[in-house]
């Protein structure tokens, strides 16, 4: 069984395990899924909009699909979360990519 099935699997388990979403967004971009991806993190952070991490890799994702709107919007939205979880790092990661558009 390959690591998506797996994945898969683990979350009709756990329907609602962000980390497992959102690795499981990450398997879709290593097979070239990018549609498959999006879906995942977006449906991640609008159930879990503290999730921090996924915001960088949709906004990433959403950047190689040329939908560089959308994706300063999740990076606004992105560091948003990140300055209220107080995660500074992530903060920063998300404002560095953010003001190569801006």
């Amino acid at each position: 069984m390959d690591r998506v099935q797996r994945l898969q699997d683990f979350l009709k388990q756990n329907p609602d395990d962000s980390f497992l979403q959102h690795a499981l967004a990450l398997e879709y971009v290593k097979k070239g899924e990018a549609g498959l991806a999006r879906q995942q993190w977006e449906q991640l952070l609008h159930r879990d909009p503290a999730y921090v991490g996924s915001y960088y890799h949709l906004a990433q994702l959403l950047v190689q699909l040329g939908e560089t709107e959308q994706a300063i919007r999740w990076y606004e939205q992105g560091m948003a979360a990140a300055k209220a979880a107080n995660d500074l790092h992530a903060l920063a990661e998300l404002r560095s990519a953010y003001e190569e558009f801006c």
